[in-house]
């Protein structure tokens, strides 16, 4: 066991810029058929310093943000049990439909590469960031350089 201390915001930005994958959580708060349970979800994403982007097709997921469009969006990278750092990011989320907007989304979600193909039924949205945190935990014999 390490010590855990608070990720200062470039950090965070970089973490948030170069994880792989995300995870979701949005919350079903009795839609028609959910149950009131939170919903956790990993994804491939985009993101440019002010929203996360990313596109599914129809299903519970964007079922439930439809219905409470408050979600909790978690990144993290581990090299071991005491070295690690995570990001949590709380946000709103939002269709995007127009043809620009769908574009640019589908661009940073590529980031460089290939943009990904989608069809009509394919819902392309944002989380637009309302506060971000984080944390990273060190070995106990390195914490004192963040002390």
């Amino acid at each position: 066991m390490g010590k855990i201390f608070v990720l200062p915001p470039d950090a965070i930005e970089e973490l948030l810029q170069t994880a792989l994958v995300g995870r979701i959580a949005c919350c079903d708060h009795g839609t028609e058929g959910g149950n009131g349970r939170p919903f956790l979800v990993p994804l491939a994403y985009g993101y440019d310093g002010e929203s996360v982007y990313a596109f599914s097709a129809p299903g519970r997921k964007i079922q439930i943000m439809r219905a409470q469009p408050l979600v909790s969006f978690e990144v993290d990278s581990a090299e071991a049990a005491d070295r690690w750092s995570s990001v949590i990011v709380e946000a709103t989320y939002e269709e995007l439909t127009s043809i620009e907007d769908r574009q640019r989304a589908l661009e940073i979600i590529a980031d460089g590469a290939e943009v990904p193909a989608t069809t009509t039924s394919t819902i392309v949205y944002r989380l637009r960031v309302t506060s971000k945190s984080g944390r990273f935990e060190v070995p106990d014999d390195e914490a004192h350089r963040f002390q």
